[in-house]
């Protein structure tokens, strides 16, 4: 386990992008498996009475894992390496640039002061997020095979549950991230929650019409509604 926290740690020095790019489709992959194998179950659970020996076990939509891994390959990995700490191997010291470099060269903020900490969790939940979460919903529709009317409403359905759900979850990762985990450790540490991210936007997306959705979906038209009346 020591040889491979090792050599992780030397792929990051060297390659930090591509390291970056593999670990976060691996991630991303392994997150779809066991989102799809969490479906499975709760359906089996439902209709166990009406399920045939097959229909039982899990197969997995490996066409799906690979749309999914591709994601984080393409997206995730270079796009928040990018966004949240560029890692350069500069005489072996690490250095902020990106997101870090503007808060602390354009706004004058201390690293890892109150103030440091908190505008880049704000910045990083305002921006990052939902930008992150359209385009999943966008490629996952369009790699499916769907339309754009499609996809519309699809993004429509899902973007607003995720967002509310996510955001009471990524604010609280992203400020012990941001304040108590060295810089090389970072994007580490953020990878592991992907795994759960994932996982979870994988099963939120696998629902596809249920009930729970559907007060997200109908709760900003109903506002609307009775303003008017």
């Amino acid at each position: 386990m020591l040889r491979i926290w090792r050599w992780y740690q030397n792929c990051l020095a060297v390659h930090p992008v591509k390291t970056q790019v593999i670990s976060s489709g691996l991630i991303w992959g392994l997150g779809d498996v066991a989102a799809q194998a969490v479906t499975h179950a709760t359906a089996a659970k439902k209709k166990t009475l009406f399920l045939s020996e097959e229909e039982r076990q899990l197969q997995i939509n490996w066409r799906r894992v690979i749309t999914t891994s591709l994601f984080g390959m393409a997206f995730v990995g270079p796009i928040g390496h990018f966004w949240l700490v560029i890692l350069s191997n500069l005489n072996n010291n690490f250095m902020y640039e990106g997101l870090d470099r503007f808060l602390r060269l354009r706004l004058l903020y201390q690293p890892n002061s109150l103030r440091f900490v908190a505008t880049k969790v704000a910045l990083d939940g305002i921006i990052f997020g939902p930008v992150d979460l359209f385009v999943f919903f966008t490629y996952m529709g369009l790699a499916s095979g769907k339309n754009v009317d499609q996809v519309k409403e699809d993004v429509k359905r899902d973007f607003l549950p995720a967002l509310v759900l996510e955001g009471g979850v990524w604010p609280i990762v992203q400020v012990g991230n941001f304040r108590f985990i060295p810089v090389r450790y970072q994007l580490l540490y953020v990878n592991l929650f992907c795994l759960l991210d994932s996982c979870f936007l994988s099963w939120l997306e696998q629902q596809q019409d249920a009930a729970w959705k559907q007060w997200f979906k109908s709760f900003p038209f109903k506002e609307h509604k009775n303003r008017d009346g």
